[in-house]
């Protein structure tokens, strides 16, 4: 089969940097997506005739119509780039070249007390910190095995380890056993990492060297050699080969942006955007989130939660309120404005957030929602601060509906930028449930500490702060509550929770 002469002029034009790429078919949708650490390379394999490949990835090219990629500044970041297209598109080929083999997740157990970074194939409720999926787990072992040498970091903790490891020895891991540094500063340095994941290289840079300055200032050399060492080593990364040809960005190659930013007439490329939700249960434990997706890209550490001052089971209430707060003089010094916002939920919870935006003088930020039955893109006449293109609207073989108020956009589920606005509310949408599942939790444990007889505030946060949860309560020995709260009280607690272990009659 001859290859299409728009995809041998793209090729032509294919540049020799790292970056991720796009197939796409006739229709011009997304089909696959991948990662070379030189695209000019990578890409061009495809179409070389003496290559033999299996059937799959020949049905791959022969659905080949078109191709663009985006350039990125290294391999580590086109790996994160990648999967983050993956997760937005889902192209078809992307699953069916997998092989059946499960994606991988890059698991930080930040919050423990001994911290730990490890790869796994299933993402648990568990209170760690996932990022991913990645579609290569060599890919991900490799950069992780880099990134080790410039933010050292423990794998596992071993039982009744007291000494370092060898890795300590050999720059690889914090050395928190011996106290070769604080769990502060490991949490710090784990931070750091996590910001390198999400694609902040060149933030985490600029952070080491205005902290190596400091350092220096102060006297403190050992300290700034430290910085020094950790700043080289992350920006020799570049130089590193993490994937080979085997297997931050140009913002105007994002094809869902191009798609929003032409759809509703918005007057330049959302850097920011913003996705809200509500949670609660029949009124009680009510938070929102923030998600915050910059340059098309979700942004973990941008995000934000709020728990309502009132709990109301009310959304157009709940919704009113975190808009609100958002955009008050204190948050918008804090985070800047949003470019875009999308709100999750149709007329009432658009209503709700617009209100609140005017209310607190920023009309000019365009407000959108999507409805979730029929994933209709919801706007608000006068309100929404957006023009409609409707041959755009056409293009992409929707339609529209209106009412006095609002117009209804249909758009096949197909559409990059309804898989882009799909991602955000998705993405707004855990975040919430995650944080309210956590207060829930948190309040049902509470309720049944107090239900002890005998047991004050005090006793039950000594409680919590020692043994973690309420689960951690209950697995803990008599002897070693008793050595916290005293015997009689230990005696009291423990009789209480195993009779609330005991099965219902």
């Amino acid at each position: 089969m001859d290859t299409p002469q728009k995809v041998l002029d793209k090729l032509a034009d294919l540049p020799r940097q790292p970056g991720v790429y796009f197939h796409k078919d006739a229709t011009g949708q997304i089909i696959y997506v991948g990662k070379a650490a030189v695209l000019n390379n990578r890409v061009r394999q495809y179409f070389q005739k003496s290559r033999t490949r299996d059937p799959k990835t020949e049905a791959l090219v022969r659905d080949i119509a078109d191709l663009d990629w985006m350039v990125v500044d290294s391999e580590i970041e086109a790996l994160f780039l990648e999967a983050e297209m993956i997760r937005r598109y889902m192209p078809r080929y992307n699953i069916l070249l997998r092989d059946d083999k499960s994606m991988s997740y890059i698991r930080v157990d930040y919050d423990s007390t001994y911290p730990t970074v490890s790869t796994t194939r299933r993402p648990l409720d568990d209170g760690a910190r996932y990022f991913g999926p990645y579609s290569s787990t060599l890919s991900i072992r490799q950069a992780l095995k880099l990134l080790r040498r410039v933010f050292p970091y423990a794998t596992r903790q071993l039982a009744g380890q007291k000494r370092a490891t060898l890795q300590y020895h050999l720059g690889l891991d914090p050395g928190l056993e011996e106290g070769h540094t604080t769990l502060e500063a490991y949490r710090g340095n784990l931070r750091k990492l996590m910001a390198v994941i999400e694609g902040k290289r060149k933030t985490i840079e600029t952070e080491l060297e205005r902290d190596m300055q400091k350092a220096a200032k102060q006297q403190d050399f050992e300290l700034a050699a430290k910085l020094r060492n950790q700043l080289f080593s992350l920006r020799k990364l570049n130089q590193q080969v993490i994937f080979s040809d085997k297997e931050f960005m140009d913002i105007s190659k994002d094809h869902a942006l191009n798609e929003l930013v032409e759809l509703l007439g918005l007057e330049k490329f959302p850097k920011r955007i913003e996705g809200y939700d509500i949670s609660h249960m029949q009124g009680t434990d009510v938070v929102a989130s923030m998600v915050v997706f910059t340059n098309g890209v979700s942004d973990k550490s941008e995000y934000r939660k709020f728990k309502t001052k009132i709990n109301h089971n009310n959304d157009f209430y709940n919704m009113n309120e975190t808009l609100k707060r958002r955009l008050s003089e204190k948050n918008i010094k804090a985070w800047g404005k949003p470019n875009l916002v999308l709100i999750d939920g149709g007329k009432g919870q658009l209503d709700a957030a617009t209100n609140a935006r005017d209310e607190q003088g920023f009309a000019t930020i365009p407000f959108v929602g999507l409805a979730k039955r029929e994933e209709q893109i919801v706007i608000q006449k006068g309100q929404s601060n957006v023009e409609l293109n409707h041959e755009v609207l056409h293009r992409l073989n929707g339609f529209m509906t209106e009412t006095n108020d609002f117009i209804l956009l249909n758009l096949p589920h197909t559409t990059n930028v309804i898989k882009l606005l799909q991602r955000i509310r998705d993405e707004s949408h855990r975040f919430a449930v995650s944080y309210h599942s956590t207060l829930k939790q948190k309040r049902q444990t509470l309720s049944l500490l107090e239900e002890i007889p005998g047991i004050g505030p005090l006793t039950k946060k000594k409680l919590l702060r020692s043994f973690g949860s309420l689960k951690g309560v209950m697995e803990a020995s008599e002897a070693d509550i008793a050595n916290l709260i005293g015997k009689a009280k230990a005696r009291i607690v423990c009789q209480y929770m195993h009779d609330k272990a005991k099965p219902a009659p």
